[in-house]
């Protein structure tokens, strides 16, 4: 079953100041109970099969260099009989059965992922801090962490930040920070999300946020 629910954010300047004249508010669609979790399970399943590579390969027999040569006579060595250097049986030879290249795909309509998408962020509402803007002026890691040590972030937990888009000094600033995920609003998904014990996110982001997945 489908249900609205509304969140409203007073977003945070650079010094921790709330700015109650810039509040937003975010209308979801949330799947309740079960089938909310069931949407949420496929969802992320679809994602993480996505990002297999799917190279994995190796050679039968028929594929292994060499071999064409018969080792020895069909009858009189007293050996077993063998057409082919390359046998399975053989060291050196083809693998049976081995994996190949192959893809693997997951479908779900877009409107499903959305809804996913959308129970989810309802599901970590109470984790969600909204800040105006992450302009870093200096790249160095060690700003970004104080930032994140006022704002009360323990960064041994894992933290996403999301932006309407990963700017370079951003980048910069939050790649060596092993436990910080840095995502564009554009990008976001469920497994992403799942994994995040605290979520950072912009104002500009959570409008993207808005008109992508809530529209």
């Amino acid at each position: 079953m489908t249900v609205q629910r509304f969140i409203e954010y007073t977003p945070f300047d650079s010094n921790g100041q709330q700015l109650p004249g810039e509040s937003r508010k975010i209308t979801l669609n949330v799947l309740l109970e079960d089938s909310g979790n069931y949407l949420i399970h496929r969802d992320i399943l679809r994602h993480q099969l996505s990002q297999k590579q799917g190279t994995v390969s190796t050679k039968t027999r028929s594929e292994v260099r060499g071999g064409g040569k018969k080792p020895w006579r069909q009858k009189g060595t007293g050996r077993a009989r063998a057409g082919s250097s390359r046998s399975p049986l053989w060291k050196g030879g083809g693998v049976i059965f081995g994996p190949k290249p192959k893809t693997a795909n997951l479908k779900l309509n877009k409107k499903e992922r959305n809804l996913a998408l959308q129970t989810l962020l309802y599901n970590k509402r109470d984790i969600i801090t909204q800040v105006s803007t992450l302009d870093i002026k200096n790249v160095k890691t060690k700003e970004f962490y104080n930032f994140c040590k006022e704002k009360g972030f323990n960064l041994n937990e894992k933290l996403l930040v999301i932006d309407s888009e990963k700017t370079t000094p951003l980048k910069l600033s939050t790649r060596n920070l092993k436990n910080v995920e840095l995502i564009s609003a554009s990008n976001l998904n469920t497994l992403s999300l799942l994994k995040a014990k605290k979520i950072l996110v912009t104002t500009s982001a959570l409008n993207d946020i808005k008109e992508i997945y809530c529209g």
